[in-house]
């Protein structure tokens, strides 16, 4: 028996579970009823988002049976019998759960036909002014989710933003909840009569509506309500009524909700469509789960805050100034910052670091200049100091080159002096001696100004310079140095003309160094050779070397032989190298140093070849002035030619020059 029970009582209970599922499973019923079409706004907005609220706001499925009125329109019946015929059909087996009017004519309709629809059903009523529906009967289970309307604020708006305004047309169909709105502002608008004069086009057919505003005098203002039905009872969507307005009409727009806002309406304090379907979704889920309509509060609905599009704002250059405060911009033109932001940025980032870098670029390339500058002028300086130096260590050989032809001159007059006493005097024997005095004292003359060019302060003047012959004027110094340490030379220069364009002081400096140098490292070997060479190699540069038979420079040191303070002398400055390698650079040329075969150093260094001079340039000038000088020159050359091979005539030192 007690099973029986057990098994009575779980069929029981499976059976309450699954009717309850069944039950939850089943969508609710819902009758919508437009004002005028489901088509036709501001209704149509609310309507969507309607919809789409209660969805979320609601447990189960939802089924939404839709109906329009359509007795506002021209031809349709007056009489409500079928209407009321065909939504009584549209549920058969039972009344809704909830009935909702969207707009007032379909507020008035239920409330007058209550007995016959549905009485039992809970009605809403939204999207609706509760003064377009006031005369209606009453009901006890209704609900409305009031809005409150000031038109006049509107006006406000209107005058905020253009204060010139002196004329407003006002557009509004003539259905007949249009004909009530338009009394309803006519007395709203009364105290603005003195400002602006409005215009009413509501008996207007849509093509001279469109027509009358395409010519608003100016400073002009166009207030849109709507037209459901134009003054010929022609029935118009919202967005073919605005999109004609938006292009033809020579005035900025205004309305009062934001179903219109995006469609050419500058914008203000409108009624919020969004906040309208949200509350009526949250009071038709509460309905729909059972609570009584007495439980329910609602408040009304007014202008939100305003919005306003900024590409109306833009087109009739209403400046943002004259926005209350508390205003909301949408549909704002993107600038070409709100496009290219991004791009914007990195290209400013790009040029201010270009910038920055550029200008550092320049700070350092103007101290790299200042340092090169002061560096080129203490290398000057060091360099004439060194010059000086070697001054000093060749007094004795300049001193000799001078003193040898002085002596001549001395001995050569005194000669001369006894022949002109003779009786008669020789006179082809003092021409003789007077000539020899001539060369010796042109002799000294040069070993003087040669002299004075390498061991005065350089001004940085560049010319044509003859390697060979510079070579020599250093050989003819250094001849005495040459003489007294027991150094053989051995000269070579190349067939071709060994030219350069530089400092000649200069140059003479860097032979001068390179040969001291050598001598100064023989001079504890039994066997001094000094080879000079002067030639062009395969490149046409020209390229000189200077091989001494010393003895030699560690290869360890071959790197920094011209580093500036080293040196492998005990007595040594290490400057000596160093000023070298920056004439050699000052004259874009190349010097390094190696291993002599036989032992002892090669020292090299190689120059840029001048080009020969064109035609009748300055040196063919000079050359002509030469060639007026060619009773001299044979004997200048000779006198030029014989200076090294003196030594060899001296007994201590062999010259051999190759040619």
């Amino acid at each position: 028996m007690r099973q029986l029970y057990s098994s009575l009582l779980a069929a029981l209970l499976l059976f309450a579970l699954t009717e309850a599922g069944a039950a939850q499973s089943e969508p609710r019923h819902i009758l919508l009823l437009h004002s005028f079409g489901r088509n036709h706004g501001p209704w149509n907005s609310i309507t969507w988002e309607l919809r789409d609220e209660l969805a979320r706001h609601a447990n189960g499925p939802i089924d939404f049976h839709e109906a329009s009125l359509e007795n506002e329109r021209p031809g349709m019946p007056a009489e409500p019998h079928p209407l009321l015929a065909y939504l009584r059909s549209l549920f058969p087996q039972r009344d809704p759960e909830l009935s909702i009017a969207v707009g007032a004519p379909a507020a008035r309709f239920m409330l007058r036909h209550r007995a016959e629809l549905f009485p039992s059903t809970p009605l809403l009523i939204t999207g609706a002014d509760q003064r377009a529906f006031a005369d209606a009967p009453h009901s006890s289970n209704h609900i409305a989710i009031p809005l409150s309307i000031d038109h006049a604020k509107q006006i406000e708006n209107i005058l905020q933003l253009l204060p010139n305004v002196r004329h407003i047309a006002v557009i509004i169909g003539d259905s007949n909840l249009e004909r009530f709105w338009a009394d309803t502002l006519k007395s709203a608008f009364r105290p603005y009569e003195r400002r602006v004069t409005f215009e009413w086009l509501s008996k207007a057919g849509l093509d001279d509506i469109v027509d009358r505003t395409a010519q608003l005098p100016p400073h002009s203002a166009v207030y849109y309500l709507g037209v459901l039905l134009d003054g010929q009872g022609a029935p118009y969507e919202v967005e073919r009524v605005l999109g004609r307005l938006r292009r033809s009409a020579n005035a900025p727009m205004f309305s009062f909700i934001d179903s219109n806002f995006g469609l050419g309406i500058v914008g203000g304090p409108m009624i919020s469509v969004r906040e309208i379907a949200q509350q009526s979704a949250t009071v038709a889920a509460r309905l729909l789960q059972g609570e009584e309509l007495a439980t329910i509060a609602t408040t009304p609905i007014g202008e939100s805050t305003p919005r306003y599009d900024g590409r109306e704002l833009d087109r009739w250059q209403i400046s943002e100034n004259r926005l209350p405060a508390e205003s909301e911009i949408f549909f704002r033109e993107p600038s070409a910052w709100d496009h290219y932001r991004v791009q914007i940025v990195a290209i400013i980032s790009a040029l201010l670091l270009q910038t920055a870098l550029i200008s550092w670029l320049i700070y350092e390339h103007r101290r790299r200049h200042l340092a090169e500058v002061q560096s080129r002028r203490l290398i000057t300086e060091l360099t004439y100091m060194n010059r000086l130096a070697t001054a000093g260590e060749l007094s004795a050989s300049i001193a000799h080159e001078v003193n040898q032809p002085l002596t001549r001159v001395m001995a050569n007059a005194s000669a001369a002096i006894r022949w002109l006493a003779a009786k008669p005097p020789d006179i082809g024997k003092i021409r003789e001696l007077l000539q020899q005095i001539v060369n010796a004292s042109d002799r000294a003359a040069r070993v003087i100004a040669s002299t004075r060019a390498m061991f005065a302060k350089a001004d940085g003047a560049r010319a044509r310079v003859d390697m060979k012959q510079l070579i020599n004027s250093v050989l003819t110094l250094v001849r005495h140095d040459l003489q007294e340490h027991g150094v053989e030379l051995d000269l070579h220069f190349g067939e071709q003309p060994l030219v350069v364009h530089g400092d000649r002081g200069q140059l003479q400096q860097l032979v001068l160094n390179l040969v001291m140098n050598a001598i100064e490292a023989m001079a504890s070997r039994q066997v001094r050779v000094l080879k000079v060479r002067c030639e062009h190699d395969e490149r046409g540069r020209i390229i000189v070397s200077i091989a001494d038979t010393g003895s030699g420079i560690d290869a360890d040191h071959l790197d920094r032989v011209f580093e500036p303070l080293f040196t492998t002398k005990r007595r040594g400055m290490g400057m000596g190298l160093s000023i070298c390698r920056s004439i050699i650079e000052n004259h874009d040329g190349r010097i390094w140093t190696s291993p002599a075969p036989g032992g002892g150093s090669i020292f090299w260094f190689e120059l840029p070849a001048h080009p020969p001079a064109p035609g009748g340039g300055r040196d063919s000038r000079r050359s002509s002035s030469r060639s007026r000088e060619a009773g001299d020159a044979p004997k200048k050359a000779a006198a030029q030619e014989t200076a090294p091979a003196e030594a060899g005539r001296a007994g201590q030192t062999v010259v051999t020059e190759n040619r």
